[in-house]
């Protein structure tokens, strides 16, 4: 069996004086916390298409990337190669997961039969890997936004003719994710949203994104495909705005049609930066509107303008998602997958292995920063004590439904309202301390 990564072996934990790049600092996945392992709080997963398709082109340049595949001029001969390596890359790391696009993993054909028997032929391949693999299926999803075809959309696409091109590649991509065993099935609207207002039909165009999750959700019940279905918000690129900008956004869009308890959130980093939030937020707005389900687990630059799918690195962002991952009480079926690629000059192979590693190990100091903020409370008191006054009195009457503004207005003028209606103080820059601490 030909071996993609021989320079690379099983990377292994050897705590934080480990000088060693191909070692986890962090990262000890039997390690016990909160009553889990650390394997069963980060679910960690690898992204296909950066992983093993991302060449380091931009607009301004040709790929960089050096991988054992690319002298393969065979496309089916190329994706089998890219996917014995992917299994192999998700051993040596001791990743659990891995996620994909249809078009990722086999070849686009010439039309939609030949696309098919493509991706039948790498499905039949990953399965056969599968039975003797450690790895298994995190998501699958149908690349809708790639081909010229989709250059407006794909459920909101003007054309008919198109709507229904996506419906059978959605169709095709759910029946592999259920025949590899995938935990659950991601929507993103790369193109589902408009460059200008002049010329779309905002009303036709959502009204058709929910028939299009409907009939989804009716096949997926037709052959018995059981995993939760994710929506990734974006607000914006490859559109100017996007019809699932952010998790609030989206979360009315499936409430008006209906469709609220058939979907939850895969969320990414990236995307809420662009949207103007933090991830914590995405996460905690999922999370109490029971939707969290899964995270795409990255960074961008907030000095960029795009989407720069960097490694996450940032101590403080791993610590507030793995806070709200531990309020949610874990990710359930869902996971953290690196939807991540090494930077345009990380070429070597090598360079993807250390990526992994820095994620995983930054998502390790995440959760064991986390864990303490949890177990100290200190954040929860002081929330508790600055939300003190809805549990008595006026408050309480507001909460319970039995004020209304006659009595409102009454108490505001009492000698008691004048006397409480004093500001506390945020606290702010002491409870972000708080979490440095916690660092």
């Amino acid at each position: 069996m030909t071996e993609y990564f021989p320079e690379i072996k099983l990377i292994k934990y050897e705590g934080a004086d480990s000088k060693n790049p191909l070692a986890f600092k962090h990262y000890d996945e039997t390690s016990s916390v909160m009553g889990k392992s650390m394997k069963d709080w980060c679910r960690f997963s690898l992204a296909y298409w950066h992983t093993m398709c991302g060449e380091g082109s931009d607009p301004f340049g040709a790929g960089t990337m050096l991988r054992p595949w690319n002298s393969i001029s065979d496309p089916m001969k190329k994706s089998e190669a890219r996917m014995r390596a992917m299994f192999e890359l998700t051993e040596k790391l001791g990743i659990p997961y891995f996620c994909f696009h249809d078009r990722d993993i086999a070849p686009e054909g010439s039309n939609l039969k030949e696309s098919n028997k493509n991706l039948d032929e790498m499905v039949k391949l990953c399965a056969s890997i599968m039975k003797d693999s450690k790895t298994k299926l995190l998501w699958g999803t149908a690349n809708l936004f790639s081909n010229p075809r989709f250059m407006h959309g794909a459920s909101t696409n003007p054309d008919p003719n198109v709507f229904a091109y996506g419906a059978a590649q959605v169709k095709k991509a759910l029946e592999v994710t259920q025949e590899l065993g995938g935990a659950n099935y991601v929507f993103w609207g790369g193109r589902e949203g408009y460059e200008t207002l002049l010329n779309t039909d905002l009303a036709l165009e959502t009204d058709n994104l929910a028939r299009f999750l409907g009939m989804a959700c009716d096949y997926a019940k037709k052959i018995g495909f059981t995993g939760q279905f994710l929506i990734e918000p974006k607000p914006k690129e490859p559109t100017k705005h996007q019809y699932d900008f952010d998790c609030q956004s989206v979360y009315g869009f499936l409430v008006k049609h209906g469709l609220k308890d058939k979907f939850k959130f895969n969320i990414e980093t990236n995307h809420a930066t662009l949207a103007g939030h933090t991830m914590q937020h995405e996460l905690a707005f999922a999370r109490v509107n029971g939707m969290l389900g899964s995270v795409d687990a990255n960074q961008g630059d907030t000095l960029l303008g795009w989407d720069t799918d960097q490694f996450p690195t940032d101590l403080n962002m791993t610590t507030l998602a793995m806070y709200e991952v531990i309020k949610n009480g874990g990710l359930g079926g869902g996971g953290l997958n690196f939807d991540a690629k090494p930077r345009r000059g990380s070429y070597k192979p090598e360079d993807i292995v250390t990526a992994h590693i820095a994620g995983m190990d930054s998502f390790a100091r995440g959760l064991r920063a986390a864990v303490k903020l949890v177990q100290s409370a200190d954040l929860e008191k002081n929330m508790s004590s600055r939300y003190a006054g809805w549990k008595t009195g006026i408050g309480a009457a507001i909460i319970s439904g039995t004020a209304d503004f006659t009595s409102l207005e009454a108490h505001a003028m009492s000698d008691k309202c004048a006397h409480d209606c004093v500001a506390e103080s945020g606290r702010q820059e002491w409870l972000e301390s708080i979490v440095n601490d916690a660092l």
